[in-house]
């Protein structure tokens, strides 16, 4: 197995070109730090992006950003930070749960792992960022797709195809990315003692007022213990995210409170670190047990009702975009079938984040694509990666 290590698209591109003269395939990586997320990879040689790092254009009047792909997100960050400015989906960091070091993840991971943050619910998901990137195929050509404004009317959205599609799409060199201000205040509160069906009501009927939250989750007792002062907070806490001017907070807190009624509302010192910590699966770093991270439809008020008896929910979990997400523990080695049919009777989706290799081997990682979407996948892989050259077999066997 050979390592190409790369610092340019050129390289890339000699690489790439190489692999397909060869008939070699190639795991694309960055710093490694979701290198276990997936399907085992067997590939004959590591296309290493680490090295095609670096800003190449910041425009903080526009409003924009362009970074070569193994740039990390922390430089990025800081770069905006000086310009009062913030990436919307705000990526979560999700190498310490695979035993990374924290702050190490390249913006072309987060971006091919769909990465996304508690803030996403407010602003959306990192494929609603990606305005353009630049890649190359499994033809070994250069290409790009997008462009550096907004509302890109022409061809295909790529960029969208490449968000979550773990790398076997081939390798991105280039992305631009949308940017928002960073708020002047931020403040984080705790709805304390509130039950599961309680809580994903409240946060529900919130997400639809005008708060325009930029973070809405539920740490239930159960997980309470792993979020500090948030085990003491009885049945559980809905917490509560809003950032504005000071006395927009003052408005906005006074709305919140007519509507979480009865229940305690309580200020939450380090609310923003908490939030970091449950989107990036953090809290269940340290334990054995597999994580799953399970996808559905926000639910309308009372929807939650039959599934309040299920046992399932005694294992840790913790919810995050008004209840749309939620990280789980689950048994180790468990192929998780029946919580895969459990999303799917439901409309939404299961992955298996953090696995041994024996059971990412065998288990379903990712869900089952129906037929006909899978005859779709299937199509646009061979329209990149005609030879799957890229991560072949990372998401489904075959693709």
């Amino acid at each position: 197995m050979a390592t190409f290590s790369v610092s340019s698209e050129a390289e890339v591109l000699g690489a790439v070109r190489g692999a397909r003269e060869g008939s070699r395939t190639l795991e694309i990586v960055g710093h490694g730090t979701k290198r276990d997320f997936g399907r085992p990879l067997e590939c004959d040689d590591v296309l290493d992006l680490s090295g095609l790092s670096g800003i190449v254009n910041y425009e903080p009047d526009e409003m924009i950003i362009t970074a070569r792909a193994g740039t990390p997100v922390a430089e990025i960050e800081a770069a905006l930070a000086e310009h009062n400015q913030r990436l919307g989906f705000e990526p979560a960091d999700w190498g310490p749960l695979f035993g990374a070091s924290a702050n190490s993840a390249t913006i072309g991971g987060v971006l091919s792992a769909s990465c996304d943050g508690s803030a996403a619910i407010r602003y959306g998901r990192c494929r609603d960022h990606l305005l353009g990137f630049r890649a190359v195929n499994g033809f070994g050509e250069a290409y790009k797709g997008g462009g550096k404004v907004v509302k890109n009317v022409t061809g295909f959205d790529l960029p969208k195809l490449f968000c979550g599609a773990m790398g076997t799409l081939g390798p991105l060199t280039e992305v631009t990315l949308r940017l928002f201000p960073r708020p002047p205040l931020i403040r984080t509160v705790a709805v304390t003692d509130v039950s599961r069906f309680a809580a994903m009501n409240l946060l529900r009927r919130i997400w639809s007022s005008p708060l325009e939250a930029t973070g809405l989750s539920y740490v239930p007792k159960v997980s309470g213990a792993a979020f500090g002062a948030l085990g003491e907070f009885g049945a559980g806490a809905a917490l509560v995210r809003l950032d504005g001017t000071d006395a927009a907070l003052s408005e906005k807190i006074a709305m919140l409170r007519e509507l979480v009624e009865r229940h305690d509302v309580i200020d939450l010192d380090g609310g923003d670190r908490t939030f970091r910590k449950i989107a990036s699966g953090e809290s269940f770093a340290g334990m054995l047990q597999d994580v799953w991270l399970v996808r559905q439809p926000p639910y309308q008020p009372g929807d939650y009702e039959e599934s309040e008896r299920e046992a399932a929910y005694q294992d840790m979990w913790v919810a995050d975009w008004a209840g749309a997400l939620i990280w789980r523990a689950g048994t180790p080695g468990k192929n998780g079938a029946h919580l895969h049919q459990m999303q799917k009777l439901s409309g939404g989706s299961a992955q298996l984040i953090r696995a041994s290799e024996q059971t990412r081997q065998r288990a379903q990682v990712f869900a089952r694509e129906e037929p006909v979407r899978a005859e779709l996948t299937q199509r646009v892989k061979a329209a990149f990666d005609p030879l799957h050259l890229f991560n072949p077999g990372r998401m489904w066997e075959g693709v």
